[in-house]
């Protein structure tokens, strides 16, 4: 007999999260779109997991590689200039410029270092941690999060948790947004 596979997702315990999510985005009538990297879709599949999730989610992409965010994310050479890895700024700025071409309420920026092996010098990546960040018009949220394992599987569910987290935060008013630079963040690093 063959054992009986696993379908159930997402995580029961993302389950109330995203309803509250869900809750708070439609009663403020508000839209969102997600910039994801090592999530790999994770936090686009959950929220679209939700019954009724096209009256808030707009889209959602993995910007995995450098490639990727030069066509999704209009990334430039000179982003690649002094690129080192992951970075608060980076996230931030990935979701400024999703948010702008998606003309969204919010967007979530997300990249950090799934492991078990991370690229070594010149890049500074940890396996085992993300940098997360909530974008509007009205300003940023950011979070670092270190797991301090290097499970890539485990990783990838426990940042997409974070990420869902922050949302959640914001959305409540836990977090408050700091304002954005005069300098546009999406070409930040």
């Amino acid at each position: 007999m063959q054992p009986v596979e696993d379908y159930s997702f997402p995580p029961a315990s993302f389950k109330p999260l995203l309803a509250e999510i869900s809750g708070l985005l439609r009663s403020s009538s508000s839209t969102l779109a997600v910039a994801e990297t090592t999530t790999g879709g994770l936090v686009s599949a959950s929220l679209l997991s939700v019954s009724g999730a096209s009256k808030f989610f707009v889209g959602g992409g993995t910007l995995y590689t450098t490639k990727s965010r030069k066509t999704w994310a209009g990334w430039t050479d000179d982003n690649l200039v002094d690129y080192k890895g992951p970075t608060p700024e980076l996230v931030t700025g990935l979701a400024v410029s999703i948010r702008e071409q998606m003309d969204v309420t919010y967007c979530i920026g997300e990249s950090g270092a799934t492991g078990p092996t991370v690229p070594g010098p010149p890049f500074i990546h940890v396996a085992g941690q993300t940098c997360i960040a909530v974008v509007s018009q009205d300003g940023f949220a950011t979070r670092v999060v270190n797991t301090g394992v290097a499970d890539r599987e485990k990783n990838m569910v426990a940042f997409t948790k974070a990420t869902l987290e922050l949302l959640r935060d914001v959305l409540v008013g836990e977090v408050k947004l700091e304002q954005h630079q005069s300098e546009s963040s999406s070409t930040k690093l």
